[in-house]
């Protein structure tokens, strides 16, 4: 809901702020003065394209912002805060959006959505859920294919709704099968090259029999043989230093000295008691490492030059493993991968087979859900259709017809029907596109016939009139200004009108005052109320805002709108 627009420099319009708020704004003034002005501004700011010549002589630039109420949570504040703006939360779940348009005399311009610069896009993208524009045939709400078929989906309520989800299901599963099967058949011959490649990367890998952490192992290996002499050297050397087998001295007979002279004296002193343990224990571990020495020395004698070369023979297979598939560990992988993998790729004839078989059964589950989706938006077009024609008799159109035609067309997501909203304006005429069967002043009509009819089931925030009252007067006008009043019960309705009798039925009355002051032309807005709005009725009905007669009369058009 529009709460209030500001519009500054814009056409005639010097500075003028309207107060809108709920239920049905009209809005008046004398020819010239500015009304189409609030029409152009809303554009504005719904993201339409940007005209330099709409700035006001002798300015820099127009500026329009608008204050919304919107839902905190709802779809409109969740895309300004995804631009980079934000809402400011009013209370009950509700938030104030701000919005903003500046265009300079050089054509330029600048957006602002929840106080941050925007690209205009961003306002057209909110545009939809925030207002319904109608004037000029350009901006006929329903004149897309998509739009109409939309609009008779909203009308026909939960009897659509729930048959178009169950072909919206059925849809998406045929598409997925269909998606996968076509893979399948047309990615066959790549499948099997790399059902091949993969059996022949398997087989590699399962005839190495590669293990995880082998490549290290086989790297000590290789450096313990390499230098195996020089390691046996070593080896002999220390062996013959701990425990010299021919008898010479050495390390665990001159421990074994020392140990048993201290023993014979320990008694005597505690401390030496304690030394004489260390030479103990330094004794048992020289003669584990001379055990060890010796094992070492056995183990290395059996080594020789035909286990280097096998060991140097396993680590160039492994080598070759690293090369295929960027390492041994990667290797192991696909054999854990791979073998799963070509089962896959070997069972697409039996998947060919079964996926067809399950096309087939979603394909007559969609054609099913087609079929009863084309059903119920047929019965909801016959209800559309002579709900508003009966509308359009009462806006004195009344031998017009309204006919809302289902014909076939190709499947997509939103089923297989076309909607084509056509008029035919008198009896005999075929009926025709709304937008080319109806005249420029039968054209808002229509549409708010359409809109009170489709915002009984599913209303939409905001309506904009403009030139609705385009062609009528008398009864048909006082039948215009009550169905905007019963549209403004659900939905806020702001209309520019220059009858007294549409007028007559708005909850606010703006005016729009023109003024001058010797060079430009300016005008201002105020809220009418009492005898300042009798005396605006006054003057749509005769010209003359203080005619008796006329005043009396407006008088009457009042209680009439009071009373609808």
């Amino acid at each position: 809901m529009i709460e209030e627009m500001r519009l500054k420099d814009l056409g005639v319009i010097a500075d003028a702020t309207l107060p809108i708020g709920r239920g049905f704004t009209a809005i008046t003034g004398e020819t010239g003065a500015g009304k189409t002005m609030v029409v152009t501004g809303l554009g504005l700011l719904l993201g339409q394209r940007a005209d330099s010549g709409a700035v006001r002589k002798g300015a820099t630039q127009a500026a329009v912002e608008g204050v919304w109420l919107v839902p905190e949570d709802g779809p409109v504040a969740a895309r300004v805060r995804e631009a980079g703006g934000d809402v400011e939360p009013v209370g009950q779940g509700d938030a104030e959006l701000y919005l903003g348009r500046t265009v300079s005399s050089e054509g330029r311009g600048r957006a602002t959505v929840g106080g941050r610069t925007a690209p205009a896009g961003v306002l057209a993208d909110l545009a939809d859920d925030l207002v319904v524009v109608h004037g000029q045939s350009d901006q006929l709400r329903l004149r897309s294919a998509g739009a109409q078929r939309d609009a008779l989906d909203r009308f026909g309520g939960h009897p659509v709704s729930t048959a178009r989800s169950a072909y919206r299901a059925a849809w998406d599963s045929w598409r997925t099968l269909d998606a996968e099967l076509t893979t399948l058949t047309g990615d066959r011959d790549e499948r099997a090259r790399e059902a091949e490649q993969l059996r022949a990367a398997i087989a590699e890998i399962e005839a190495a029999a590669p293990l995880a952490g082998e490549e290290d192992e086989l790297a000590r290996r290789a450096e313990r043989l390499a230098n195996a002499e020089d390691l046996r050297v070593a080896a002999v050397t220390a062996h013959a230093a701990l425990s010299d087998e021919d008898g010479g001295p050495d390390v665990v007979t001159l421990l074994a000295e020392a140990r048993r002279a201290l023993e014979r004296i320990s008694d005597s002193d505690a401390a030496l008691a304690a030394i004489g343990e260390l030479v103990a224990d330094l004794g048992y571990r020289a003669t584990d490492a001379s055990v060890a020495l010796s094992g070492y020395l056995a183990d290395l004698d059996e080594s020789g030059p035909h286990e280097l070369a096998a060991v140097d023979e396993r680590r160039g297979v492994l080598a070759g493993l690293t090369r295929t598939h960027g390492s041994v560990d990667a290797a192991i992988a696909l054999l854990e991968t791979g073998s799963a993998r070509l089962l896959e790729l070997d069972d697409d004839g039996d998947r060919i087979e079964r996926l067809t078989a399950e096309r087939d059964a979603a394909a007559a589950s969609l054609d099913a859900a087609a079929e009863a989706l084309t059903a119920a938006r047929r019965d909801a077009a016959e209800r559309l259709g002579a709900a508003v024609t009966d509308e359009l008799h009462a806006l004195a159109l009344p031998d017009a017809r309204l006919v809302v035609e289902v014909s076939p067309t190709a499947p997509a997501g939103h089923g297989r029907d076309e909607v084509s909203i056509l008029l035919a304006p008198h009896p005999g005429a075929d009926p025709r596109p709304v937008s080319r069967g109806a005249s420029g002043g039968e054209l808002s009509r229509v549409m708010l016939a359409i809109e009170v009819v489709i915002a009984g089931v599913d209303p939409v925030p905001t309506f904009v009139f403009d030139e609705v009252d385009a062609g009528i007067g008398g009864a048909a006008a006082i039948e215009v200004g009550r169905r905007l009043a019963r549209l403004a019960e659900s939905s806020q309705v702001i209309a520019v009108t220059h009858l007294a009798q549409v007028a007559a039925f708005a909850g606010n009355h703006l005016t729009v005052v023109k003024g001058n002051d010797g060079a430009v032309t300016a005008s201002s807005v105020r809220r009418l109320d009492g005898a300042e709005r009798e005396a605006e009725m006054a003057r749509l009905l005769s010209g003359l805002s203080d005619s008796e007669a006329a005043l009396t009369h407006a008088r009457e058009l009042l209680e009439t709108g009071r009373a609808r």
